[in-house]
């Protein structure tokens, strides 16, 4: 099996293979940069989602089975302390269907949202509150926020093992 991923962001595409690999015997997996469509900081759940979809289908060639799109955004939420929780979305797209997941959602620092909303990326936010370069790209802010108990790579995997259950249960979504 061969599948894009539309970003060359490492711990998106070994989220996806970590994935795959434990639903199918064999897959191939490379990253691809596309444009998602959506502002490089996504508020909301439609710009979001949009961001995921676009990203997928960009992605998409027909050498390829599936392809992946993931996008992190901030989502408001009524009764948390910032009004808004980070959530990745995932769309995968085989040409014709497409299937959406989400990974569990967490909060980020007050004095990071109220940057973001500026305009600025909750990345490079997160860089200069933390120190690590790059952070996204290696362990992210859920791990260095969770204290290491959960990192990028594990919470990426979330949304795209939930993006693969109409997948996984063909009969029962797909008739």
């Amino acid at each position: 099996m061969k599948v894009t991923v539309g970003t060359k962001n490492p711990v998106k595409v070994k989220a996806t293979r970590n994935v795959l690999l434990k639903i199918y015997p064999s897959v191939e997996v490379t990253g691809v940069d596309v444009d998602s469509g959506v502002r490089d900081q996504p508020i909301g759940l439609n710009e979001t989602v949009k961001g995921a979809v676009n990203r997928a289908k960009n992605a998409y060639n027909s050498e390829v089975d599936l392809s992946v799109g993931i996008e992190s955004g901030l989502l408001k939420t009524p009764n948390s302390i910032t009004g808004y929780l980070d959530l990745q979305w995932c769309c995968i797209y085989d040409g014709e269907k497409k299937t959406l997941g989400v990974s569990a959602g967490f909060e980020y620092p007050p004095a990071v949202v109220e940057e973001v909303l500026k305009g600025k990326e909750v990345g490079h936010v997160m860089d200069q509150v933390t120190g690590v370069d790059k952070l996204g790209q290696k362990t992210g802010a859920v791990s260095y926020l969770s204290q290491g108990m959960l990192d990028r790579t594990e919470n990426t995997e979330q949304c795209v093992l939930m993006a693969m259950i109409p997948r996984m249960n063909g009969d029962l979504y797909f008739k």
